[in-house]
């Protein structure tokens, strides 16, 4: 069942729970997203990027849908950087979309957030944005302080946006991180104090079971998952591939080597190890049982 993600989230916001947000790409993973959805009776929201085929994974998220009912997800344009992704996101049947205007100045952020809030909110779609700025793993050191989400500045942010969750920067980053995550934890507190709608976390990989259980029990309600997914099928695929590869007798794996590997169990392989990880993720933050 499709529904708008500020219902998921406030019902996290009520359970004291968090939600997983998987990136997707493709068919499989997209299924992946509802057999463990399905397996563990949880809610989920399916995160896509632009990059990876809006119109795509419209229709594959319907086809799904039909297969797997009884699954409660939203699905959500993941940092959405301009005003036609957002509406094609809307035109392809996504019930949440992102609007990553981040790296502005705040009233250029607030002007574009603002305009696609009156469109999504006229739709019943529901509208994530960014205050303060989660910057690239492998820059940590250099950018971790740099974009940290201002309190007060959040409370006038969510009130002249109307947005329905917000995105905070509170010392994670995306992607691989270059150093030790160090979380603000008490910053994440003020935040909570003084801002009413749901808190979403980007850059969740990485980042440590134990700050990610902390973020939740503190007052985050979403986090997003990307990269420990991908590292995960790509880590199963290798080990796949690598036990398959017989060498020639002269010991050399080339051109000419036996290869016992067929294709469909590689993919197979690569998205078993994308939806393990994306299970022990969903089990971490407690939404097991919700849906």
């Amino acid at each position: 069942m499709l529904l708008p993600m500020k219902d998921l989230l406030q019902e996290a916001k009520r359970g004291k729970y968090g939600v997983a947000a998987p990136n997707v790409f493709n068919m499989k993973t997209v299924e992946a997203c509802f057999l463990v959805a399905k397996e563990l009776k949880s809610p989920i929201i399916i995160d896509c990027a632009g990059v990876h085929g809006i119109e795509e994974v419209g229709e594959l998220v319907r086809f799904y849908e039909r297969r797997y009912p009884e699954v409660k997800y939203s699905l959500n344009l993941d940092h959405g950087s301009t005003f036609e992704e957002a509406v094609l996101a809307i035109r392809s049947g996504f019930s949440s979309v992102m609007v990553d205007r981040s790296q502005k100045p705040y009233e250029e952020n607030v002007k574009e957030v603002k305009e696609i809030v009156k469109i999504a909110h006229a739709v019943s779609v529901s509208v994530e944005a960014e205050l303060g700025h989660v910057g690239v793993g492998l820059e940590y050191e250099k950018t971790r302080d740099e974009g940290l989400t201002d309190p007060n500045e959040a409370v006038q942010f969510v009130k002249d946006t109307g947005i329905d969750c917000l995105a905070v920067a509170i010392g994670t980053s995306h992607g691989t991180y270059k150093g030790t995550p160090r979380i603000d934890f008490e910053l994440l507190q003020e935040i909570k104090g003084k801002v009413d709608v749901p808190l979403v976390l980007h850059g969740g990989s990485g980042t440590g079971d134990e700050n990610l259980a902390k973020c939740i029990k503190l007052g985050i309600q979403k986090v997003n998952l990307a990269t420990d997914l991908f590292n995960e099928g790509v880590y199963q695929l290798n080990n796949y591939l690598a036990g398959n590869v017989i060498v020639n007798k002269d010991g050399k794996s080339g051109e000419f080597a036996i290869q016992n590997v067929n294709l469909y169990d590689a993919f197979e392989t690569g998205i078993r190890g994308y939806k393990e990880k994306l299970k022990y993720y969903v089990e971490l933050f407690g939404s097991v049982g919700k849906a």
